[in-house]
């Protein structure tokens, strides 16, 4: 016999129209539910994320949310972090009463506070911004011959980049691999059995490639992120990965660098998703001094489920 009834919303993330973006499910009142049923549920709702709402550790900040994979809880993440975001404004669950053009919350994550910034329209959220830490830039891969293999492309589409395939985090590491060409992306098919071989036990395990062609004309990069440790077999937009991007094309000078670089990320077009991915890099003297991430959302629907 259920106990009690949970209710979530279902958004798509980093799109302005509904069926495009990154689908979540946010749970807006996960308070006595133990890590276990979260685990559970979101290999039940079998999302890339789901996201759990709690009350604040510190009275200081709006809310707490834990963030699961179907298969693991992830300390930091981007669509997550903005989807719930959205979800909490758009229900009237922070406070509006005198910033109805600029919300500003903070979310206790697993990693820390994420400052948020919600811009409204029309009294609904519309752009919606996280702060994510400051870079770390780990190793640089070496073997090229080895990671075309395991994309299934020719080692000449990553070499003739001139770029290095590294390791950055802002959170979650990620393995950046430039590409050289959008059809070349295109061909890209992770080959499971040589990420085992490969990049398991590695510092970096969640693979991004990107290509500077866009199919926009207006866009910047065009990526994929395949993370088959965390039960995805490929992402159509990866929030937390794009903070990292947007630093390692400011650290390689890969982009026209401004006090503010503007940078927009094209994503999950392979998968029919097609996904727009805000990011703005701050620097100073060569020096990353701020990184966010930003997109716009779409409510799906709402249900509930039986606990």
């Amino acid at each position: 016999m259920a106990l009690h009834k949970l209710r979530y919303h279902l958004v798509d993330v980093f799109t302005d129209y509904m069926f495009g973006g990154n689908q979540l499910a946010v749970f807006t009142n996960a308070r006595g539910l133990s890590a276990t049923i979260m685990q559970a549920i979101a290999n039940e709702m079998n999302l890339s994320e789901t996201t759990f709402v709690l009350p604040p550790e510190n009275p200081a900040h709006d809310y707490r949310i834990r963030i699961f994979t179907p298969v693991t809880e992830l300390p930091m993440a981007g669509h997550p972090t903005i989807g719930t975001s959205y979800v909490l404004a758009k229900e009237y669950l922070v406070d509006r009463s005198d910033q109805e053009t600029c919300l500003q919350i903070q979310l206790e994550e697993e990693i820390g506070v994420i400052p948020v910034t919600i811009q409204m329209r029309d009294h609904q959220p519309e752009l919606i911004w996280m702060e994510q830490p400051l870079p770390t830039f780990g190793s640089e891969f070496e073997d090229v011959d080895i990671i075309a293999e395991m994309l299934n492309i020719d080692p000449g589409a990553i070499r003739e980049t001139g770029l290095p395939m590294q390791v950055v985090s802002c959170g979650v590491p990620f393995l950046f691999i430039p590409i050289q060409d959008l059809a070349s992306i295109r061909r890209v098919s992770l080959r499971r059995e040589i990420w085992e071989q490969v990049l398991r036990d590695y510092e970096g395990m969640h693979v991004f490639v990107f290509t500077r062609q866009t199919e926009r004309s207006d866009g910047t990069v065009h990526c994929r992120m395949f993370a088959r440790a965390l039960g995805i077999n490929e992402d159509p937009a990866t929030g937390g990965a794009s903070g990292p991007l947007g630093c390692y094309l400011v650290h390689h000078k890969i982009v026209p660098i401004k006090p503010t670089t503007h940078i927009i990320s094209e994503q999950g077009i392979e998968m029919g998703r097609p996904s727009t991915i805000h990011i703005e890099i701050g620097s100073e003297d060569d020096k990353i001094t701020g990184d966010r991430v930003g997109g716009t959302c779409c409510s799906v629907g709402e249900g509930f489920l039986e606990i």
